[in-house]
């Protein structure tokens, strides 16, 4: 005779195993979803700097002090006197989200290193840079100082002509996903400088390579 009792047990663990694996894959795939729908959004918000074109407009950018300077497409500015060196780049923002310009980091000579500079010794931008989803914008920076060694090495650097090179932190707008960029700016025989991007560091998700 059946053990009707022991079949209706087994019968209740069996549905009860199902229905688990059920709201496990359908967890899962809720999961799935989710951070589908996250990436979606975040890929609306990420900025990604690169020099501007050839063909766009100059950019006039203006300091504290009153001093103008004025950025080709494509390329940038540097001039040194004995009180101040003056720097900006010409910037277009190919992504997809604002850009928000944090900090900057600059080398008075062309690297090849793998890695950005530790970002605890980037200088903060005295005032808030944005860059809109596919237009221009710019970077700019200056020493100040004439007694420090950035200051000397960036003068001595700037007077020789020589090729220089900048790191841009920046993010979206809302603070997050952060990228440095690394910028070259080369010597034109015309005067000008001549932009263009290395490097590009994801900081709050993994990088490209």
């Amino acid at each position: 005779m059946a053990d009707w009792a022991t079949i209706s047990s087994l019968a209740t663990a069996s549905g009860t195993l199902v229905l688990a694996i059920s709201t496990f894959a359908a967890v899962r795939s809720s999961n799935r979803a989710a951070r589908a729908a996250e990436e979606s959004l975040l890929l609306g918000l990420r900025p990604l700097l690169v020099p501007s074109r050839l063909d766009d407009p100059p950019q006039k950018i203006g300091y504290a002090d009153g001093k103008w300077v004025h950025a080709a497409g494509s390329g940038g500015a540097a001039e040194a006197t004995d009180e101040d060196v003056y720097l900006a780049i010409s910037i277009r923002n190919v992504g997809s989200g604002i850009a928000v310009l944090h900090g900057w980091h600059f080398y008075p000579e062309w690297i090849r290193s793998d890695d950005h500079a530790p970002l605890e010794e980037f200088t903060r931008l005295t005032r808030d840079l944005y860059i809109p989803a596919a237009d221009i914008g710019f970077w700019q920076g200056t020493f100040r100082d004439p007694s420090s060694p950035e200051f000397a090495a960036a003068k001595t650097a700037i007077d020789a002509r020589e090729q220089l090179m900048v790191e841009i932190l920046y993010g979206d707008y809302q603070g997050g996903q952060r990228v440095v960029s690394r910028f070259g700016l080369t010597p034109r025989d015309d005067g000008g400088w001549l932009a263009a991007v290395a490097r590009h560091w994801n900081i709050d998700r993994a990088s490209p390579r």
